[in-house]
């Protein structure tokens, strides 16, 4: 059995339910939760992955919590001195 995809124009949906149920024995249909709280999800699961792995082949920098923090706290000080 193959899992796919299926994008559905709104005013199709009831002939293509009708088609499904009619081959009910072929096919099953259920809804994908990561999808139903988030649409984008595989999208950003795609994106993380690529940030990710430019962090482990070296092309992105990954900062320090500290830094990141160190920075802002340099900033905010720059900011209240003006």
């Amino acid at each position: 059995m193959q899992t796919i995809a299926v994008q559905i124009k709104d005013s199709y949906v009831q002939n293509f339910m009708s088609y499904v149920n009619n081959h009910s024995e072929n096919i099953t249909i259920s809804k994908d939760k990561n999808l139903e709280q988030d649409p984008y999800f595989y999208e950003r699961q795609k994106e993380l992955h690529q940030i990710k792995n430019d962090i482990d082949n070296g092309k992105v920098e990954m900062v320090s919590h500290e830094k990141v923090w160190g920075n802002i706290k340099n900033h905010l000080k720059t900011i209240e001195n003006r």
